[in-house]
């Protein structure tokens, strides 16, 4: 058996590839992103033509995704977890279509938010879509979880939901790999009105989705990764998820079953093996990573009368991320001090990096603001969202992918002005067009800037989806071609970003300014490659 050290991310990608799929659709997003990754530099994948290429934004991943599966091929697609609120409408209407080939949708959760801009728990999307959740604990069970995930996905002709949270997709482990699958053959659908959602053919398939929940949780009561540990003492029963059990397991010594301990890795939830350490223990303690999924289930379907723990009574924090310690204190063991950094330790948070073309961008825009007032400039996700933070503070606003435009447009409908839009180029063509286009449509005072540094940098240098085409698209929009303005952010062209972002405020329409210049972090990697293959050579 061949052996691997993974990450958990890797693991599902390994497990992916092993599994036989033909094609993975993602857009990056922290902590996901490496899930593609692997499989781009996968050599088997790329001897197995896998289609391998970032998408523009998560809904176009999770539609071509199914497109793939129509086909009858197995398909993943990825993506955190504000992600899957952008691929919601096709990833609810895939519960209701059905698939062809095996469809498993992997997200990542960012508890504690790292990265992230809420900790939303993506088990709520699969309960909310009525589909198989897998939920693994460690990187073994990630990886043999994808294979089984495209099983059942087969088995029901329904996409399947995988979940798992930052500390597991960036952790390492051994994982033991399987033999490889081999990938489907072309296959179409035999009902050829199966993904055609008219009203008539909707119903007919949500009462095939309905039919098969019974199915689903016989399956969770039988799954390997739903286990029951009966303990020695019943006065508490422990029901954990994912990688809550391993919180669990560092407290306990090994081979201590002192408790009743239920842990799920498969949803639905497991009504029986539920039932039964209810029945068994005298009070109930739910850890679980992210919201209280299992713990809401415990208080409203199951009509309790003994007393239930968890995130809703307080033994268990509402926000964050779970660890050993807080799973200590909620069992009642003693813990000894801990740490604390010397006062002369001071936080360093995060900056833009020495080089970067924004900075000069915010140079010349806080100048250019000195005449108009504060809080007018909206942004949204991306390394340029550090401008909010000192030195530059130049931007007020940072909600979620493509809002920069569209909330800067609402402001301008409201009367403020002038009212500025900062986006990145891959935001911009992920979800910024559309905003765009509204906007043209209406011709609303708004002057937008479009940071373009040629590739997806806060999440590591992903090739953008608009590389070279920025200027034309917006063109294309329908913005004025002569409002449509190119410069490059330099300290040298200071003085010229500055003339040309006060003229285009000063317009009363749609205005562009497109600030090209590629990613220090991307030129550097570059040079150093070409640096290495010979194809450059260093002077001194």
């Amino acid at each position: 058996m061949n052996r691997k050290l993974l990450l958990g991310d890797e693991a599902i990608a390994q497990g992916a590839i092993d599994a036989g799929i033909s094609g993975v659709y993602a857009y990056p997003g922290t902590p996901s992103t490496e899930i593609m990754e692997y499989i781009q530099k996968s050599k088997f994948a790329k001897e197995g033509k896998i289609h391998a290429l970032w998408s523009a934004n998560e809904k176009t991943a999770m539609e071509a995704a199914l497109g793939m599966s129509y086909a009858g091929k197995r398909a993943l697609v990825c993506m955190k977890h504000v992600g899957l609120n952008v691929a919601a409408d096709a990833f609810m209407n895939s519960a209701i279509t059905g698939v062809g080939g095996g469809l498993v949708v992997a997200v990542a959760d960012d508890p504690s938010m790292h990265s992230s801009q809420n900790e939303q728990d993506s088990r709520y999307y699969g309960k909310f879509a009525q589909i198989i959740v897998l939920e693994p604990s460690n990187q073994q069970e990630a990886y043999e979880m994808t294979l089984g995930a495209f099983e059942l996905s087969e088995k029901y002709g329904a996409p399947v939901l995988l979940r798992i949270t930052t500390r597991l997709a960036h952790s390492r482990n051994g994982v033991d790999l399987q033999e490889r699958r081999k990938p489907n053959e072309i296959s179409l659908p035999e009902d050829p009105m199966q993904f055609v959602l008219l009203p008539s053919v909707a119903k007919k398939r949500y009462k095939i989705l309905l039919s098969l929940q019974n199915e689903f949780v016989r399956e969770s009561e039988t799954s390997p990764f739903n286990k029951y540990f009966k303990g020695t003492n019943d006065k508490l029963g422990i029901i954990t998820t994912g990688i809550a059990f391993n919180y669990l397991m560092e407290n306990l010594s090994e081979g201590d079953l002192t408790f009743n301990v239920l842990k799920i890795g498969q949803y639905p939830i497991p009504i029986e093996l539920v039932n039964k350490i209810y029945n068994d223990s005298e009070e109930i303690l739910v850890l679980e990573e992210g919201y209280p999924l299992v713990e809401e289930y415990l208080r409203g379907l199951i009509a309790p009368s003994k007393k239930i723990m968890g995130r809703l009574t307080g033994e268990v924090p509402r926000d964050g991320e779970l660890n050993p310690n807080i799973v200590a204190i909620a069992l009642g063991f003693k813990m000894e001090t801990s740490f604390e950094p010397p006062d002369f330790l001071t936080n360093r948070p995060p900056a833009l990096c020495p080089g970067c073309g924004h900075r000069d961008v915010y140079k010349a825009l806080n100048e250019v603001m000195e005449n108009y007032g504060k809080q007018k400039v909206f942004s949204d996700i991306g390394c340029y969202t550090l401008g909010a933070l000192p030195p530059f503070n130049s931007i007020n606003s940072c909600v979620d992918m493509g809002a920069s435009i569209t909330m800067a447009k609402g402001a301008a409908d409201a009367g403020l002005s002038p009212a500025i839009a900062v986006i990145g180029d891959s935001t911009f063509t992920h979800s910024g067009i559309t905003g765009l286009l509204d906007a043209v449509n209406e011709n609303s005072p708004i002057t937008v800037i479009i940071l373009d540094n040629s590739t997806v940098a806060m999440t590591g240098g992903q090739k953008a989806s608009g590389e070279g085409k920025i200027p034309q698209i917006c063109k294309g929009l329908g913005v004025e071609p002569e409002h449509v303005r190119v410069v490059e952010p330099l300290p040298k062209n200071h003085k010229l970003m500055v003339e040309i972002f006060k003229e285009e405020i000063e317009y009363k329409g749609v205005s562009v300014i497109v600030a090209q210049r590629e990613c220090i972090q991307t030129l550097t990697r570059r040079k150093k490659a070409l640096i290495k293959s010979k194809k450059i050579t260093v002077t001194k």
